[in-house]
């Protein structure tokens, strides 16, 4: 029987949905998808809120913060919702202000100040930072999607925390909403608070300051003398000798305090010089031991972070195609285990000389030559980049056993971190796992997960024992339970035996204090549930997949229940790699709405609810169908997302779903069989364009078809490309077999006989595969497949895979979407070894001649190229070598825009639905860049759907990059 979620509405939840409508001006979400999208954070819990509030001000949070007090309802303040450890997930009205409370308020860059809202990400932060010389140095590695609040609420520390401390040492002031409706700034006070205090703030500032004095004895005595101890809540800040030191800052309290006692409404954050270079030196050690013991040495260069890879994240890494090549640049033999040191500053010289110091200590440790010295930027970005995917990355193993998080940080001495992790390893080993091991180790703050399974009850049990033995291990060291990633649920429980019993009745009275209803997150940090309460599980007890479920794609990779699609689902963890804002492809419709709906991350939790009967309807259901609505099956997600959520994929299911259950549209049926039918339209161009060049047939297709009226749709032209245009395939010397596209062959068929003149410049002799069956062309059911036509799509695919499986030639394509459906798809549709071997030799040409390193005769073409990559392009690394092939041609200044899917995604940019999201889409990077390239700059996009969009909506001609090749053929 499938478990339901934790919770339904009642008419309490629709009678504060009614009055957060009438009162406030936010986006109130209390739909049951909605509420399950909010129910998990990155920890192992699921608790369906009562609803969500995104406030568009800080007037709304109040206006909600009155109701929940009138109504007796909890209010949980979120940013990015990846907290390990379940503090961002409660039975609670949940306030995201990742939205709209995203500004920066005010910065000074004379007393190198900031102040923020709540919503803003540390990555927007010092984006707007880096004019001033000055950044924000509290570096998660979530760095790109969290945000200030959060990190606030969390006292989050980061890589760097050896340097600048953790964020209770960089939050100098808080604007502060408390539970009763009153609002004051927490920061530094006078002893006398005066009378510019108000009354009520001044009597709860008296009684803190009075519980400081009482306890000051008993803080001394049991907080750990560590710099990474976030656990409780920071009371040593009110003690007399605190404040005598000038630690007794105010705003220290409510850092680490996970929205128990007040809401953020602005930030004042301390600033630092932005140091401008960097050298990084990649310690290889032969044991994990010999890494721990060396850690303490190492910290003795004043380094900027050491940082741990161990071998699983090695081993792992290089599994995931977009790590492959930095890890086997950063490995030097079969190391067990890495420290990656960073030295930054303003100079090169200095930290030159600190790699060479480096190099000497570990020579004078017995490891001398394992060091891999780091001066590159790029390589410098791309070990960034797979540091910050650590968490990510160890989650990308398959099935059901995952690294769990839950003795997540703990932090010991670094004289005694070799035998802290030596006796914990022997803790895995007594309860049957191991644990995976990575971050922080010039802190002796190391995220160490055991491997289980959470929906085994005996694992659950294993558990609850390693985390009791663990924490007893850490109060021997005395050392800190938690040590960056906050209590919540998993260490709540824990802060008695950790802090003993009369500091726990202290953190009590604290939250008592400011909420004596307890309103604000209850139930974290004190009074919690209990860490192994399976009933707060995402997957409790009852959790199955419906049975009723048929996959009409494979899944057999990812073994589990309904072929493997719930485990593929299952593979998001919920960290929000997804919110992302850079250069790279994912997720464009969530930077375009910003709503967790239209997010990787919204979407697998929306398909995972529903393939286990906690939604209904199933993958055929409406909220499903919404969830899905803006994906662009780029497949950003596919490469970028750390463990691999091939939402693209997904989405087939779901289309196919919904095509069995509701059938398809007028609309979806003409664009799914275009391949077939444009073959006849191709014969007179003039009457397939009518619809527009008649004048009110664009609106007619609008109206009755849901073609949006202000697109011009694909041009059919005079002279379509047919296969007699090229031989048969007979296996002769350098012969390549062109696969053309439907796209290409119908509408702009000038670019796949520029790709031939390309081919056999090179010197190579192109053919095209004819069907055994039929006369129609090959075609490889992409179209079909948007449509979720599945079983056509696959029958599509079998005459395909049946005429190219007949030669043994290179496969060579111009159209990412549809050459890419070879290596990608075909898998899916044709499991088996003829697939394997098809996608293994199928390339888009500019792969293959970069691949080939095939010479081509080139004369100067000056001028500039600016490049937009396909999104299918990035996504299966095919992108460089189009740019490096362009580059090739002398004269020609390449240089590739930095952007991600343009917004036309096939059959997207033209319904009426989604007009607005595809042009979002394209107004974030990409049209901008086109409008500001010089008017005699060369546009090259190598996708049809690109191109479309370049014309429409930037009024430039975007060229096919062979159109190039072949100009500049001599």
């Amino acid at each position: 029987m499938n478990v339901q979620m934790k919770t339904r509405p009642s008419l309490g939840d629709s009678r504060l949905a009614d009055r957060l409508r009438r009162e406030t001006q936010g986006e109130v979400l209390f739909a049951p998808a909605d509420r399950g999208r909010y129910a998990t954070d990155a920890s192992i819990y699921q608790i369906e809120p009562y609803g969500v509030l995104v406030p568009r001000s800080l007037d709304d949070v109040q206006a909600a913060m009155t109701l929940c007090r009138e109504e007796g309802i909890p209010v949980l303040a979120r940013g990015g919702g990846t907290s390990q450890c379940g503090q961002t997930v409660n039975r609670a009205l949940v306030l995201d202000c990742t939205k709209y409370l995203r500004g920066v308020i005010e910065v000074d860059a004379a007393a190198r100040m900031a102040r923020v809202q709540p919503g803003i990400t540390l990555g927007a932060l010092n984006d707007a930072l880096k004019g001033h010389g000055l950044f924000f140095p509290v570096d998660p590695s979530t760095w790109q999607r969290c945000t200030i609040g959060g990190m606030a609420g969390n006292n989050s520390c980061g890589s760097k925390s050896i340097r600048y401390g953790l964020m209770a040492d960089n939050v100098t002031a808080i604007d502060a909403l408390l539970a009763d409706g009153s609002r004051f700034t927490f920061g530094e006070m006078p002893d006398n608070l005066g009378g510019d205090v108000p009354a009520p703030a001044a009597e709860l500032i008296q009684r803190l300051r009075a519980l400081g004095a009482r306890e000051a004895e008993e803080i001394a005595a049991r907080f750990p003398n560590q710099l990474r101890r976030v656990g409780g809540y920071n009371i040593e800040s009110l003690t007399p000798a605190a404040r005598a030191e000038g630690r007794g800052n105010l705003a220290r309290l409510l850092v680490g305090s996970e929205g128990t006692l007040a809401f953020s409404a602005a930030l004042d954050l301390k600033l630092w010089p932005i140091k401008p270079r960097k050298t990084l030196g990649i310690c290889q050690f032969p044991t994990f031991r010999a890494a721990m013991a060396a850690s303490q040495h190492l910290v003795t260069l004043n380094p900027e972070a050491v940082e741990l890879v161990d071998r699983t994240m090695i081993d792992l890494g290089r599994s995931i195609p977009i790590y492959r090549a930095t890890i086997d640049q950063m490995v030097k033999g079969e190391p067990d285990s890495l420290l990656i040191v960073e030295f930054h500053g303003h100079e090169e010289a200095p930290l030159l000389q600190a790699l060479d110091r480096l190099e000497e200590m570990m020579g004078d440790l017995g490891y001398p030559d394992a060091v891999v010295r780091a001066t590159d930027a790029g390589f410098q970005a791309a070990i960034a980049e797979v540091r910050e995917a650590g968490l990510n990355i160890m989650m990308s193993m398959k099935g059901d056993g995952k690294p769990v998080s839950f003795i997540e940080d703990c932090a010991v001495a670094l004289p005694d971190l070799a035998d802290y992790t030596e006796r914990l390893n022997e803790v895995f080993a007594q309860h049957d796992t191991k644990g995976t091991w990575y971050a922080h180790a010039s802190v002796g703050c190391l995220h160490v997960r055991p491997v289980l399974n959470m929906k085994n009850g005996e694992d659950v049990r294993k558990m609850r024992a390693i985390a009791e033995e663990c924490f007893a291990l850490v109060r021997e060291y005395k050392g800190s339970h938690s040590g960056e990633h906050g209590d919540g649920i998993v260490r709540s429980e824990f802060n008695e035996p950790m802090f003993g019993s009369r500091i726990a009745r202290a953190f009590e009275e604290v939250k008592d204090a400011f909420d004596p209803k307890a309103l604000l997150n209850p139930g974290r940090v004190v009074r919690a549930p209990k860490m192994d309460d399976r009933t707060l599980f995402r997957y409790a007890p009852g959790y199955a997949a419906d049975a009723a479920i048929t996959p009409v794609l494979d899944w057999s990779e990812y073994p589990g229940p309904l072929g493997g699609l719930l485990s593929a689902v299952e593979m998001c963890n919920n960290n929000g790699t997804c919110r992302k804002f850079d250069a790279n492809v994912m997720c464009p419709s969530y930077r375009a709405t910003r709503d967790e709906q239209h997010l990787t991350r919204g979407r697998a939790n929306t398909l995972r609810l529903a393939l286990t009967g906690q939604l209904p309807g199933a993958l055929a259901s409406d909220e499903v169908a919404e969830a899905v609505k803006l994906c662009v099956s780029c497949k950003g997600c596919k490469r970028e997302c750390p463990t691999g959520v091939d939402m693209a994929r997904m989405k087939i299911e779901v289309l196919a779903a919904r095509a069995k259950t509701h059938g398809i549209g007028w609309r979806e049926r003409i664009i799914a069989t275009m391949p077939r039918w444009a073959r006849w339209a191709s014969l007179l161009p003039p009457l397939a364009n009518a619809r527009d060049t008649v004048p009110g047939l664009a609106r007619l297709s609008e109206t009755v078809l849901g073609l949006a009226a202000e697109r011009s749709l694909p041009r059919f032209v005079w002279g379509a490309f047919h296969d007699a245009e090229l031989r048969v395939p007979d296996g002769r010397e350098r012969e390549v077999i062109l696969l053309p596209d439907a796209f290409n062959r119908y509408y702009e068929p000038a670019n796949l006989r520029a790709a031939i003149a390309v081919l056999r410049a090179a010197g190579y002799d192109p053919a095209i595969a004819r069907a055994a069956r039929g006369a129609r062309p090959l075609d490889e059911g992409r179209t079909l497949l948007s449509a979720g036509l599945v079983d056509r799509a696959r029958d599509e695919a079998r005459r395909t895979l049946e005429a190219l499986s007949a030669h043994a030639s290179p496969v060579v394509g111009i159209e990412p979407s549809s050459l890419t459906t070879l290596r990608d798809e075909f898998l899916a549709l044709l499991p088996g070894e003829p697939a394997r071997a098809l996608a293994a030799r199928a390339f888009l040409l500019s792969e293959f001649l970069d691949r080939e390193k095939a010479v081509l005769p080139l004369k100067p073409l000056p001028g500039e190229a600016h490049i937009h990559g396909h999104c299918h392009q990035k996504a299966f690394g095919a992108f460089p070598p189009a740019v490096a092939l362009l580059k090739r041609i002398p004269g020609l200044t390449v240089t590739p825009i930095t952007s991600s899917c343009c917004g036309m995604a096939g059959a997207f940019g033209y319904q009426a639905e989604t007009l607005a999201a595809s042009k979002a889409m394209g107004e974030l990077s990409l049209l901008p860049a086109v409008r500001a390239a010089a008017p005699d700059a060369f546009i090259v996009a190598d996708g049809t759907s690109c191109r479309h969009q370049i014309a429409d909506l930037a009024g430039r001609e975007a060229l096919h990059s062979v159109q190039l090749l072949e100009r500049a053929l001599a």
